[in-house]
Formats: C-alpha cells, structure tokens, sequence
C-alpha cells in the first residue's frame, strides 16, 4: 500500500465521525444551533465538519451547570482515590481510542501522524495518568514556630474554571488544562480553537463513562470575540487557564480584571537557539531542524532565532538548508510525511509575506519561502531559512509560527547573550554546548521560563512550563498546576489556652 493509499484509508475509516460539533452541557451535547462554522482539512481545503457556535446563552448554560456541579455536587469532596479512578480510566480510553484520536487530530491539525500518534495522542492520556498520580503525594503544610499555635496551610479547589486551548496541538495541550483542574477537584467549561474541536470533542464522548457526575465537564466552541469573550467575562467563573497568543491573552486579562478573577497565560514565543562553535556539530544541527520545523513549525516553543557563532557558522547554515530541503513535505496521514500544511491559508499567506517582509530588512533567502510545486490544493508551503543582519528587524522579533527559521551570526558569548534576550518574548530557549560552565552561565542569564542544553523539546511535567515577559504568567506542571487550580487556606488552632484582651472589660 502506497503513502497515498493509506491516507485515503484512514479518511475512509473517520468517514461516520459526527460531521456537527456542537457544546457539551450537563452531562450531554446540545441539539445543533448557532452560526455554522465550516472546519477545513487543511491538507485539502475541504470541509470535514461543522461546528456550531455557543452564544453567550449556551456559555451562561454551561457556566452555570459546572457552578451547579462545584457548589451543590460531589466531585470537589470527593476522595482522592476516586478522583484517581477516574482520571485513569480517562487515560485507557484515551490510549484504546488512540489510533483514531490521532488520524483525527491529523485531518483537522495537517500535523504529520507519525506525530500525533508518536507524542500528541500518548502525552494527553499521560496528562491524566501524571495528575492521577501527583494528587496523591501532594500535600499540605504544618507551622509551629508561633509558640502555642499550629498553623496548618490547606489547598482547596479554585471553582469553575475555563479552559481555553489552542489549535496547534488540540488535545495534548487542552487535556493538559482539563486533567489537572479536575485533579484538584474543580469543575471545568472547556473551550477548544474553533479550527481545530474534533479531537476534544471526541474526548468529551469518550469521557462519559468514565465516572465524572454531571455538570462536571461542559464544552463551549467558538471563535474568541464570541464564544471566548462570553466564557472569560462570565461572572459565574473562577479563573482563566489559556494558551494561544499574546493579543488574545491581553483581551482576556483585561475581561478578567474586572472581576478580579485569576489567570494562567501561556503565550507566544520567539525563542532563542544558540549554536557555540563547540557544540556537537551534529547533534545541534538534528536539535535545530526539529526545534523548528516539527509539528508544521506551528509551536509556541520552536527555536526560531538560530544564532550560530561565527567559526562555524556558514557550515551550519549550507548543512541546515541541505537537510531542511530534504524533508518530506506531503498529506499528513501519508507514510513518512514529515511536513504537513499550515493550519489554514491566511497562515500560509503569512509565511510567504515574511519573506518579502524580511528581505525589505535587508535579509538574505537561504532556501524555501515558496509553494510547494505539485500541492495546489491544501495550504502546503515550503519551509524556509533567512539569515538576518539585525535583530531589531521584524523578521528576528515577531512571531511568525510556521516552519521559517531566521539565522543570525555571532562572536562573543556575552553578545549572543544580549541579543536572545533583546525580545519581548521569553517562553523557551536552546543552548548547544560541550562546555559545562558555559551552558550553566548562559542559562542562568537568559531571561525565559525554560532552557534546554543539548537537546530539543523534552517535557518533564514534574517541573515548571511556562515564560517570562509577553510569553504569560503563571506555570504548568506538577506544583504549577496545583498553584494555578487551587486556593491556599491558612488554618491558625491554639494548643494552649491563650488570654483574650476584653475590650470594654477589665484587664486588670
């Protein structure tokens, strides 16, 4: 069976998945109403579902049924063990659901199957299986420096919270949001991108019978001045827990203020590769080419400022154009495709303008930049390299999300230094070292919430996820997560009778 054979397959196999995407709220999906929005195959271009907006009634509905089920329900009492059961038995139905949760995520993302189904689909089960786990070593805080006192630091579950998740990668980094605000014991309105709903929606399917009571979960789509603004202005909600970009978050900060609400902002990036010239010349170049082109390019973390010091710089450049003209660009549920289409055709347009965009700065076009010969239909584009001369050029300080990687020449350490800092983003970072004070130095002075030495993107969901500056506020992970989706209680008892002043009495 050739590559195209197999994708058609797949496509054949998804052919009964519901073509109408409509809300989820207490404890079942809502009957088709609201503006119909068309959802795009981007390989294709052709419409693969409809989603029907949630106007601000279905999102007052929703609001309340999770306010419903956080004040008058069980699950934010509910023990710890029977919390863990149902958080696993949302983990196996993810993974026995797993081959077609990802052609899924592949026909409505273009992300390459080989990636959904290798770390998307896998690491948003795992995201369960992690909380599941975590809640039941966390624990609580006990003072008794304050002589006569025990003073005892509680968590509690934050409330009703939204769950805004990005369309880049739907279901890892959505599920990420939900696993652990349930972890905790909240109630949750869950708001997918309205390009990309298929794989949530399917998720709140599967979740059915996996023990959560009504009202618990609830699911809203559509796009931000709608379904969003209504979702993050309701009074009825707690908090905010977003991922997508910088000007959307701004929005929902400031809907938010006026509720003196909290939020957890992961936002965009512009993240610094730095290339000494005594890294391993090999491994940094693998770490360079997957830092920026894996899933489509379409990442908030991609490494997309190479800078590369001098020594060895144009041979890292030519042996970077080299390797990244050979990738397989093709359908994203082909065998071996190792590119897929961007999102939608605005984003398309966006790549090849940055080119125009970048050499009016007065850039250099390495390779790339164009249609892909062959592709007329879809949003497939080449991936493309542009070296820079300025790092205040557009081109090297906006975020552009795609498989476009700008390259910048270096000498000095404190050089490279100041100008991976020189951003307004500070979301990941890379550094390609074999000198171990070197990698220690750089890291510590580099101003973003994660660094990585000598390796591309590898989660650890113990540690800390998040960035500094325009990148967010706030962090995911382990500790994070339980900071974002609780509120801490401070609990003072006397162990020894202690005298009251009486106002208005004798003290004599």
């Amino acid at each position: 069976m050739t590559g195209a054979e197999a994708a058609i397959g797949l496509r054949d196999a998804l052919a009964a998945a519901p073509r109408n995407v409509t809300g989820f709220v207490a404890g079942g999906f809502v009957r088709p109403h609201g503006e119909a929005l068309p959802i795009a195959d981007p390989a294709t271009g052709q419409t693969v579902a409809i989603l029907h907006e949630s106007d601000a009634h279905e999102v007052d509905a929703a609001v309340r049924a999770a306010r419903h089920a956080f004040d008058h329900g069980p699950w934010p009492k509910t023990g710890i063990a029977a919390r863990q059961q149902v958080l696993m038995a949302i983990h196996d139905a993810i993974m026995a659901h797993a081959d077609e949760l990802a052609a899924l995520e592949s026909i409505n993302t273009g992300v390459p199957l080989a990636q959904t189904r290798g770390m998307h689909i896998p690491r948003a089960a795992y995201n369960f299986k992690f909380f599941a786990e975590y809640i039941n070593h966390s624990a609580g805080e006990l003072y008794q420096q304050e002589e006569g006192f025990l003073t005892l630091v509680s968590r509690e579950p934050m409330g009703v919270c939204a769950l805004i998740g990005p369309w880049n990668v739907p279901l890892g980094l959505t599920s990420m949001k939900l696993a652990a605000a349930l972890a905790f014991g909240n109630t949750c309105v869950v708001k997918p991108s309205e390009m990309t709903p298929l794989t949530v929606a399917r998720l709140f399917q599967l979740m059915g019978d996996c023990g959560l009571p009504e009202g618990v979960v609830n699911l809203v789509n559509g796009r931000g001045h709608v379904t969003g603004a209504a979702l993050s202005g309701h009074p009825g909600i707690d908090m905010v827990s977003f991922t997508g970009g910088t000007e959307t978050g701004r929005a929902i900060m400031g809907a938010l203020a006026k509720g003196i609400k909290g939020s957890a902002m992961e936002l965009g990036g512009k993240s610094a590769n730095i290339v000494f010239d005594d890294a391993d010349f090999d491994r940094a170049l693998d770490g360079a080419l997957l830092g920026v082109f894996a899933n489509n390019g379409q990442m908030c973390l991609a490494g997309s400022r190479i800078f590369v010091q001098r020594p060895i710089a144009e041979r890292f450049m030519e042996a970077f154009v080299a390797r990244m003209q050979s990738i397989r660009i093709g359908d994203p549920l082909g065998v071996g495709t190792e590119l897929g289409p961007m999102i939608n055709a605005a984003q398309k347009q966006r790549m090849i303008d940055y080119v125009g965009i970048g050499e009016g700065e007065g850039a250099t076009l390495l390779g790339g930049g164009k249609t892909v010969p062959g592709m007329a239909t879809g949003y497939f584009v080449q991936p493309t390299a542009m070296l820079s001369h300025d790092n205040r050029a557009r081109l090297c300080q906006e975020e552009i999300f795609g498989p476009f990687a700008t390259f910048q020449v270096f000498d000095e350490e404190d050089e490279v230094v100041w100008l991976a800092n020189e951003s307004r983003f500070g979301l990941a970072g890379y550094v390609w070292t074999e000198g171990l004070g070197r990698a220690h130095r750089v890291a510590q002075v580099l101003r973003t919430g994660t660094i990585w030495v000598n390796t591309p993107m590898v989660r650890d969901l113990r540690s800390a996820f998040g960035g500094y500056k325009e990148s967010g506020i706030g962090r995911e992970g382990g500790r994070g997560c339980e900071a974002m989706y609780t509120e801490i209680k401070t609990t003072m008892i006397p162990v020894t009778p202690r005298p009251i002043h009486k106002l208005g009495g004798s003290n004599a």
